[in-house]
């Protein structure tokens, strides 16, 4: 058995002696596990990084062995080591993708959108919000996403979507919350895809997608803890966002 795919490493660790198991997110293959003869290697640890992306050969006897990769780097993302903000980022995408993808399951889509979010890193004006947005596909891709396309109580004639059912993940307008307002996820126009996205707006957002991923699809996966990676950058985000309201 054996297949040809680029992917995104989301985790490498040792192996024996000098081998290392690596874990890749691949258009084709999906989440893939594999053994790499010599990745501990003076020459191949420094690429074996989270982040990086692979040209991947996959080989195996049978279909459902590990298998072993051989791997050439196509694009490094190691810069990102000596920006906090940036690293952060990239640990949070990759703890995320191997928290919540099924092994060997294809998602081409959240692939490609994974993909452009990490070339997005050396952008910090644009990568909050792109990460926000692609939690939301993440919970969409998993079977949990959310529907904002009109109010779950007034129906499709209404206006002013300001919450979230927590329960459902369903928009409501302020008419229809009426005195449940209270009990509803506060719905940030960014997340509509409308206004400048403060940080704000943006750390609103990362509060709701956190929830979603929380008490929604960690159920799904048996109640697996959400990585500890997303809620440094979380933090860290609001951090550097109080720093610039402050300023």
């Amino acid at each position: 058995m054996e297949w040809r795919d680029q992917g995104i490493l989301l985790a490498a660790r040792r192996h024996g002696e000098t081998s290392a198991i690596i874990e890749v997110f691949t258009p084709g293959h999906g989440r893939h596990a594999g053994i790499v003869r010599g990745g501990t290697s003076r020459r191949m640890a420094p690429v074996l990084q989270p982040g990086a992306q692979l040209d991947l050969e996959w080989r195996a006897r049978l279909e459902d062995h590990l298998g072993t990769f051989r791997v050439e780097p196509v694009r490094s993302r190691a810069w990102s080591m000596a920006d906090r903000m940036a690293l952060s980022g990239l640990n949070a995408v990759c703890a995320l993708l191997l928290h919540a993808l099924p092994e060997r399951q294809v998602h081409a889509r959240l692939y490609r959108q994974s993909l452009v979010l990490l070339d997005l890193l050396d952008q910090p004006g644009i990568w909050p919000l792109a990460y926000l947005n692609w939690e939301m596909l993440l919970l969409e891709e998993m079977g949990f996403g959310l529907d904002l396309r009109r109010c779950a109580v007034m129906g499709e004639t209404a206006n002013d979507l300001s919450f979230i059912s927590p329960r459902t993940g369903r928009a409501v307008s302020r008419a229809g919350a009426g005195d449940w307002a209270d009990r509803l996820l506060p719905l940030p126009p960014c997340l509509l895809g409308e206004g400048p996205a403060p940080d704000a707006e943006i750390l609103q957002g990362l509060d709701v997608t956190g929830h979603f991923l929380g008490h929604h699809l960690a159920p799904h996966l048996g109640d697996k803890p959400l990585p500890e990676a997303r809620a440094r950058y979380v933090a860290r985000f609001a951090a550097q966002a109080g720093r610039s309201a402050a300023g």
